[in-house]
């Protein structure tokens, strides 16, 4: 099963990064998110993915290009330029780079790939700034499950202050940023059937408004629930967020 990351985005609320590279090449630990996301995938088998690119995609083009040498020993012959890898450790991942436009939409992006693989199963599909503990074979099992041409993985983010709770001038309780109270939003992670396509009408579609809406009025999305560790890398507060989880090792969404 092929993934699907989208990765043209201009990541706009991370300017200090996003000036020079796209969001997905971020840095956590050393390592692109992006390479954790896909980590994510093929610690559970999944080692096909398809990244879909736009604003400088020639950065992650460039990064794949040269992976197996920046991972592994080398040997070079000066004299003559030839290298020898001495010490392999790329991972065994078939990676898809493809064009799909600097100001393409999300929507657009999908129909574009999806296209391109022609695939006749489902895909999985996520954004190239998230992270989580999610089981994604109990994700897949899930939507073979229901029937429907999609699922979307639901999340409930922490919240970003803590909570308080009064009684009168007294605090009756106190909890230090908590899980969300509130109500469940789109935490990437899905999983597609090529039929979406039907619901994407152009490259200025975004897949987050129209597509979704129209799947849900026609009883076509189901939501998988997720409760645990979910992670969106929006901000610069996000990255040293996630920078010092890493670095702590205490990263809930290492799973390899």
């Amino acid at each position: 099963m092929k993934v699907i990351i989208l990765a043209g985005g201009l990541g706009t609320r991370l300017q200090e990064e996003t000036t020079v590279k796209p969001k997905p090449m971020v840095s956590i630990g050393g390592k692109p998110v992006l390479w954790h996301i896909m980590k994510i995938y093929a610690s559970y088998g999944f080692n096909e993915f398809a990244i879909a690119l736009g604003y400088k995609g020639e950065v992650i083009k460039d990064y794949f290009l040269n992976y197996r040498y920046r991972t592994s020993s080398l040997t070079i012959q000066l004299l003559t330029g030839d290298v020898s890898i001495r010490q392999d450790r790329a991972e065994d991942w078939t990676v898809h780079l493809l064009d799909t436009g600097e100001t393409t939409q999300t929507g657009g992006r999908i129909r574009r790939v999806i296209q391109s693989l022609n695939p006749k199963e489902p895909v999985m599909l996520t954004y190239g700034d998230g992270v989580a503990n999610l089981d994604l074979q109990k994700l897949l099992d899930f939507h073979k499950s229901h029937g429907k041409l999609a699922t979307i993985t639901a999340v409930r983010p922490p919240a970003r202050f803590g909570d308080i709770a009064f009684d009168g001038n007294l605090v009756t309780q106190f909890e230090e940023k908590p899980q969300s109270g509130g109500g469940w939003i789109n935490g990437g992670f899905l999983i597609l059937e090529p039929g979406v396509i039907d619901y994407i009408d152009a490259d200025s579609t975004l897949f987050e408004q129209e597509p979704l809406e129209r799947l849900a009025a026609d009883r076509q999305l189901a939501a998988y629930k997720h409760e645990g560790f979910w992670q969106c890398m929006d901000t610069l507060r996000d990255v040293r967020l996630l920078e010092s989880l890493w670095n702590s090792d205490h990263a809930p969404w290492k799973v390899w």
